[in-house]
């Protein structure tokens, strides 16, 4: 294992959090789709703990489950087997409590920028003028100040994610949950858009949890990484990713953990289980 490795230390599981600051827990999580008459298992007994405030970012091949989980924890899809809380407490549905970003903005083409953001505030407490400024500060934070009558076809595409995320943090959720949020997007617009949302975790601190199959991303992004093994997906392996090396793409520490990271993914992640030490 090299010296980047050691700097960030793995391990098969996840050490042991206090429960008060757990934000979001998975033990045992399995979940399987009857498909064309066969069952296909998409996870396998997967165990993960997300602290407060904490920025986990899950990466693995296409078709390993991670965004089958991110569902579980949205509660948008229920586990065949284990559990899976918020809070220490069952996550049964979905809560407000729970932002959830898709890779498509999926704005409401009949509403302006700041209706489609307000519509994550419909059910939630607070007057109309409590309403309003929240709105304008999140679509402020997110740097589309200026666009608040503007209609989605006016917006590109990385505004319009910029708006879905707005969207996802108005009501101050405890978790962020994302879905691959800028996998569409062109790579420039890609990468100012991960800038942005590292930008607005450093000042909200929000507890977030982005699934992607980029591995750039996943290391700029996240404080720690999941690495998950192909189908049926399990945590195969958990990285502390400390900034004074993902911060600075050209830095040769990042250019040695990026490639040991893509070499669990090519090579030395199996099917059968997870890694031994």
């Amino acid at each position: 294992m090299s010296a980047v490795l050691k700097a960030t230390p793995s391990s098969l599981r996840q050490a042991s959090l206090d429960a008060a600051r757990c934000a979001l827990s998975a033990r045992g999580v399995s979940r399987r789709f009857r498909i064309a008459g066969s069952d296909l298992v998409a996870l396998a007994g997967v165990d993960l703990d997300v602290a407060a405030g904490e920025f986990v970012t899950i990466l693995g091949a296409s078709g390993c489950g991670k965004s089958t989980l991110l569902r579980l924890f949205a509660g948008l899809d229920r586990a065949d087997a284990g559990t899976l809380l918020h809070a220490g407490a069952p996550i049964t549905e979905p809560s407000l409590q729970r932002g959830l970003v898709f890779q498509e903005p999926r704005l409401f083409p009949w509403l302006t920028v700041a209706q489609n953001v307000a519509t994550a505030l419909l059910n939630a407490p607070g007057g109309p003028e409590v309403k309003r400024l929240a709105v304008a500060e999140h679509i402020a934070l997110v740097g589309l100040a200026g666009f608040e009558d503007a209609w989605p076809h006016q917006l590109s595409g990385g505004m319009a994610q910029r708006a879905a995320i707005a969207r996802g943090l108005v009501n101050g959720p405890d978790v962020l949950l994302m879905d691959e949020p800028f996998g569409a997007l062109d790579a420039l617009t890609r990468a100012r858009l991960q800038r942005e949302l590292r930008r607005i975790w450093e000042r909200e601190r929000t507890t977030m949890l982005l699934v992607t199959h980029d591995v750039d991303e996943a290391l700029l992004l996240g404080t720690r990484l999941v690495v998950m093994t192909p189908r049926p997906g399990r945590v195969a392996r958990i990285l502390d990713l400390p900034r004074s090396i993902t911060r600075d793409h050209a830095d040769p520490a990042f250019a040695r953990l990026r490639a040991e990271v893509l070499a669990m993914l090519d090579d030395g992640i199996s099917t059968e289980g997870p890694l031994q030490s």
